[in-house]
C-alpha cells in the first residue's frame, strides 16, 4: 500500500532504497447509478460514461508540439518516453480503467513537466460529466515490482464538470516528483485541454 495523498500534495520519485525507473501511472473511476441526458431520464436506461486518459508532456510548462500528447490516438510517444494503454470505453471492473507507462530515464532533456488529465467522450452531446462517476483515483506504480508508491483518492462534488487534470511529474533539480492536483474542468474535449498549455 503506497502513500495516500491529498489534493496538493508532492511527493519526491526518488526512493532510497528502490530504483524507480519505469512507473505506472493508473487512473480509475466507478460509474454512479444517476442518469444523465433525455434518453436515459426518458426510458430508465444509463448511457456508459467514456472516460479518455492522457498525457502531456511539457517544455517549460508549455506545450511545443501536438505529437507530445499521449492518447488514444498516439499510443506512444515518439522518445519511447511514454506509453498509453489503450482506450478502456467503459470504465467497468476493479483496478486501474486505464494505465500509461513512463520511463523516466527515456524523458528527453527539456521535458520538465507531465501531465495527466482525462475527458468524457462526447460530454457536451450525451449530457454527461464527472458526477456521474466516483471512487476516482490516480496512483504511481513501480512497473518493476507493482509496489504503489502513492495513490491520490478524488472525493470533491464534481457535477457539471468533464474534465480532469488528476496529477502531475516535474522535473526539480533533476529529481522527479509526483503532484496530486485533482482540478476539474468544462472542457469539453481534449484540444480544449490541451489549449491551457500552449
Amino acid at each position: 500500500m503506497g502513500i495516500s495523498l491529498k489534493k496538493g500534495d508532492k511527493i519526491s520519485l526518488k526512493k532510497p532504497n528502490e530504483v524507480l525507473n519505469k512507473i505506472i501511472i493508473g487512473l480509475g473511476w466507478d460509474q454512479t447509478t444517476k442518469k444523465s441526458g433525455f434518453f436515459s431520464l426518458l426510458f430508465g436506461e444509463q448511457t456508459q460514461v467514456d472516460c479518455d486518459s492522457s498525457a502531456i508532456m511539457l517544455k517549460k510548462g508549455k506545450l511545443a508540439s501536438n505529437n507530445d500528447v499521449v492518447y488514444y490516438g498516439n499510443l506512444r510517444h515518439n522518445s519511447k518516453s511514454i506509453m498509453h494503454s489503450g482506450d478502456n470505453l467503459t470504465g467497468e471492473g476493479s483496478g486501474d480503467d486505464e494505465q500509461l507507462i513512463v520511463e523516466l530515464s527515456k524523458i528527453p532533456n527539456g521535458y520538465d513537466r507531465v501531465v495527466f488529465v482525462t475527458n468524457i467522450f462526447k460530454a457536451k452531446n450525451r449530457n454527461q460529466h464527472f458526477g456521474l462517476l466516483k471512487n476516482a483515483y490516480i496512483r504511481v506504480v513501480n512497473s518493476d515490482n507493482n509496489n504503489e508508491i502513492c495513490k491520490y483518492n478524488l472525493t470533491e462534488n464534481y457535477d457539471g464538470k468533464t474534465a480532469m487534470i488528476f496529477g502531475e511529474i516535474v522535473k526539480e533539480n533533476e529529481e522527479w516528483k509526483f503532484n496530486a492536483i485533482g482540478e476539474a474542468t468544462s472542457d469539453v474535449d481534449l484540444a480544449s485541454i490541451i489549449k491551457r498549455y500552449k
